[in-house]
Parts: C-alpha cells; structure tokens; sequence
C-alpha cells in the first residue's frame, strides 16, 4: 500500500511517500523550485502544492499517482469551520480587508480563502500540476476517499513517535500554530497516539518567537534559528520581560500576554541596522525564557505520564538550545526530536498516521535512523553534466584520502554526495566543509556564504570519538543538541567552539553516510582531529543545493576552493 504525504499550508512545502509502513523518499518542493521554504505562509499561497517534490516521491515509487491508495494532508481544515458555515457551499470572501461581517466568524478574514484552497487541494491535484511534470499526473483521478485530512498537530506528534525508537513514550508538539492548537501533549504506544492535553491559538511560543524574530529584523517563519545564534552574545536584561509575557499555569497550560514588543522595547530593528547588545540581550532573555518555559511543560508531562521517553517535534524543537536543556535537567531519562521538526516534517507525520490507520496495524516497521531521503545522482549523470557544461575536472582516486588532503591544507569545499537530506541541517550529503583547527575559519566561512558575522558553524564528529571531545556526548546524528566542547580540546578546534563554549554537534557512523564517515577517519588520520567543520552548501537566502547544476553553479559564484562532486573534484 502506497501512502503519499504532502505538507502544503504554511511554509516548508514537502511530500514523501511510504510503502507498507516503510519510507522511501522525503524532500521539500524549496530543493526543486530554489525559493526558499518553498512559498511565504500567506493565506493566498496555500493553493499551491508541492508538486515537484511530489513526483521525485512518485519516481523513487516507480509509480503513477494514480498508484498511490491514499494521500494523507498535514492539516484539516473542518477544524476551522464552525458550525454557522458547516454543511454549506459558499461563504463570502471580501474584495478588501476591513469591509467584511467575517471577523466575527474567523481570526482573519481571509481564513475563507485560506479553508478554501485547502479543501480544494484533491482537484488541484487532478490538473494543476507543471507541465514539465505532467508524465506522472496526467490523467490523475484521485478520488475524494482517497484523500484524508490530518490534524496538523497529529502529523507532527506522529512524525516525531511514529519514526523513534521507541515503543511507548510521551510527546510533545509546540509550534506557531495548527488550526486551533499550538502545543500539544501525548502518549504514544506502538503506532497509536493518545492525546491527554493542549494548548490553542492565540497562546503560542512559536509565535511568540516569531515575532521578536521580526522585531530584531529578520524574517519570521525563516529567521528563527539566527535568534537563537544571537542569544548567546547577550545577557538576560529583560528576562522579567519575557516572564510576564509567558505565563505558565497548571496541567501544560500556559498563556502569552500583551505581547506588545514595540511598546515595551521600542521600534523593531531595520534589517540593514547594526546589532547593539541590546538586541543581543533581548534575544537572551527570549532564549532563556523559552528553555525555562520548555523545561517546565515538558516536567509536568513527565509526572502526568510517567513515561522514560520523550519525542519531540513542531518547529520549536528546532532549538538546539533548549533541547539541550530538556536532555540535561529535565525530567526524561530519554530524548528524541524529529531532524523535520518543522512543517515539512508534517507530510511525514500524516503519511505514517494514514498507513497505520489503513493497515490497521500497531506494528512498528520504521524507524528513522538516518535523513538521506532526498534526491540522488550518479557518477555517470554527474560526468555527463560536467561534459555538457564544459566544466574542468578529474576524477579521484580515493574520495576520502584526496578530500582530507584538501582539506588539511585550509581549503573550504563543496560536498556533495549521495542522497539528499530531509529537514533543514545538511548532514554531510550537500555541505561546505573546512578544517575546524584555524580559529578564522568561522568568520572565513561566514564570508563565503554572505551572512552574518555573529552565526556559528557547526562541527560532525566520528560517533566513537564523540565524547572524547565534547561532554558527555553520544549519539547525535541529526544536529539537534548542543554539547560543551571539552577544556583540553577547545584549542585544537576553536571554529566550532561558539562564544558561550558549546558546539551543535552532528556524531556519524559508518552506517548511515559511508564517504562521509570515511573522510572524517582521513582527515583523522592527517591531523589527529575527528571532527570537521560542516554548513550547509547555499548562500544566503537560498535553499541547500539540490542538482549537480545548483552545486556547480553555487560553487563558481561562491568564494570556496573546491566541489567534490561525486568521484569527481572540481578545483579553482
């Protein structure tokens, strides 16, 4: 049975599909269209689906849509529509906002056109696809019982349990927002979830976040994690602040309150403007509360459930920061966060919800122990390229030795190999890579990439070598949680030791990306470091390299030394 999941109401526009419980390709429609989060989370984008990455899914399925048994949406609009418009055909949508009755019926007034689009998704299917695309779509008659409308929340628990380790554990969800809820608490058993809490709009720490994110001039459902960067550069001057705004009450409730941020700081920051320790201390105190707020809800779950594990997902499980917290002072002895926490990871969720659902089994068949979902190319798709494109290269001997050599000299190099990651990080499949040992090589690779000067880079490390250097470090595949860099190695590896000491780690084994695994052992073996520099392959603004095309063309507008391509290396 073939489950197609698709994530296309927000941002993040994604799909996967799955076969019998088992998942055979992920990716975001942003790797295939090169706009970034695939589309901005407006009410007047919600029409569009994520058609690109729903036929690389088709692909790797070698099937037709018409293949697909049931696709399974991230998000159920019924939710939103009360009962006054239940059972209608029509509703009225304004020509302009203000000059409608609507605002007493929805929390804005273009959530008609916003319910709308989403209901109508089967039919976008059917006949709005690309042309380019139509050989997997034409003739498209999916049925309206084919089509299931998963609770947005519901998508993210059961992309966080549904893929762990684990046979039973409690989950939380906190994000912006779903259709009413924002945070939600849950017991997992098998492939079942009991959901025993929540918290709904308009409290919302993600929202919350994404405003100060705003307010300090970046870009909100985009920026956050540049928020995060720039907490640990200040001090908690308006911790009170935030403490009054986040208020959190009993059995996981908590509210947001007069969340006004102009009239308590000021005007919000021009984007252009320079960073003031004001706003790193407003970034401080933001951080600080969140991973006091996270700490607390995720203790009282604890205590209410009585469970050893934890999985967590929605995008605030993004913050490393605070899932570090949880792991260290909370109260679960076991913590599992979903590598697409964020709203892409919801087409996973509602595929795996579906599946169980339809196959009416409790029998866990995946677990997710690696994100390399995405897009491949071969040595001969690769080389056939280059010769198209007359593009100077040689192909390597050893990948791994001839790498590390590169690398010990102080060059940055594109990486590129194997299938494409899922989720946000790039996780050695399309990376920029470097030598952490030159105490310049962070301010060098923020240069290359065009960003800001204070946003760190982050280390991968040989899994077994791990805790040798970074506190009592283990298995961390998917860069989700900070670790101390340890005293005695601070200094052999100073370009991934951020301002506060800690390094968002990445751990690898042999098993989840060989030739990465293999470079790590070499540069070892070079330099008596395990450990590399590793940021994702774009520049600012853009989304990670997806095709051998975006790779080379990142690589020849971009101020880096070499593209190891495949077997192949391109060299300036």
């Amino acid at each position: 049975m073939y489950v197609l999941g698709i994530n296309a109401v927000f941002h993040d526009s994604a799909a996967c599909i799955i076969k019998d419980g088992i998942l055979l390709a992920a990716t975001e429609e942003e790797r295939f269209t090169h706009f970034k989060h695939g589309k901005r989370p407006v009410p007047f984008s919600t029409w569009e689906l994520p058609f690109h990455a729903i036929d690389y899914c088709l692909k790797i399925a070698g099937i037709h849509i018409n293949d697909v048994d049931h696709i399974a949406y991230s998000f159920d609009p019924y939710l939103l529509i009360g009962e006054k418009y239940r059972g209608k055909s029509t509703i009225e949508i304004p020509f302009e906002e203000g000059s409608s009755a609507l605002d007493d019926d929805f929390r804005n007034v273009w959530d008609p056109l916003f319910l709308s689009s989403i209901i109508n998704a089967p039919g976008q299917l059917r006949d709005g696809y690309p042309h380019h695309l139509q050989k997997r779509f034409i003739g498209c008659n999916i049925q309206r019982d084919k089509w299931h409308f998963v609770e947005h929340h519901v998508s993210h628990a059961a992309s966080a349990f549904n893929c762990s380790p684990y046979a039973n554990a409690a989950v939380m969800t906190v994000d912006g927002r779903g259709e009413l809820a924002t945070t939600t608490y849950n017991v997992g058993a098998g492939q079942q979830l009991n959901r025993i809490g929540q918290v709904n709009m308009p409290h919302s720490l993600g929202l919350l976040y994404e405003d100060v994110t705003t307010h300090l001039g970046f870009l909100h459902s985009s920026d956050e994690y540049k928020v995060m960067a720039l907490a640990s550069y200040g001090k908690p001057e308006f911790v009170n602040d935030f403490r009054e705004i986040v208020q959190i009450g009993e059995k996981g409730q908590y509210t947001i309150n007069n969340q006004n941020l102009e009239e308590r700081f000021g005007p919000k920051r021009l984007r252009h403007e320079e960073f003031t320790s004001f706003h790193f201390n407003i970034a401080h105190s933001l951080q600080l509360v969140i991973e006091e707020s996270m700490l607390e809800l995720t203790g009282w779950l604890q205590k209410e459930t009585q469970e050893e594990n934890l999985c967590l997902a929605g995008g605030v499980a993004l913050n490393c920061v605070a899932n570090a917290r949880i792991r260290d002072r909370g109260a679960f002895k076991n913590v599992w966060v979903q590598p697409a926490s964020g709203d892409d990871g919801t087409a996973l969720g509602a595929a795996l919800w579906v599946d169980a659902q339809q196959r009416n089994t409790n029998e866990r068949s995946f677990e997710m122990t690696h994100c390399y979902w995405g897009p491949e190319y071969t040595d001969e798709e690769i080389e056939k390229s280059m010769k198209l494109w007359k593009v100077p290269y040689r192909k390597l001997n050893n990948i791994a030795e001839e790498t590390a050599d590169i690398l010990a000299q102080d060059k940055i190099i594109g990486w590129y190999q194997g299938r494409m990651e899922f989720g946000p990080r790039a996780l050695g499949s399309r990376s920029i890579l470097a030598s952490p040992i030159n105490p310049q090589m962070q301010a060098r690779l923020n240069e290359v990439k065009d960003r800001e000067d204070f946003r760190p880079v982050a280390p991968v490390v040989l899994e077994e070598k791990a805790a040798e250097w970074f506190e009592n470090a283990r298995y961390s595949p998917f860069m989700l949680f900070i670790y101390d860099v340890k005293p005695d190695k601070a200094d052999k590896i100073p370009a991934v030791r951020h301002t506060d000491g800690t390094a968002r780690i990445q751990t690898i084994n042999d098993n989840q990306h060989k030739n990465y695994y293999d470079l790590l052992k070499a540069f070892e073996r070079k330099t008596g470091v395990p450990v590399l520099v590793n940021t994702s392959f774009n520049t600012l603004g853009k989304p990670i390299v997806c095709t051998p095309r975006d790779a080379i063309e990142c690589f020849w507008t971009s101020p880096f030394d070499a593209l190891i391509i495949g077997s192949f290396v391109i060299e300036k």
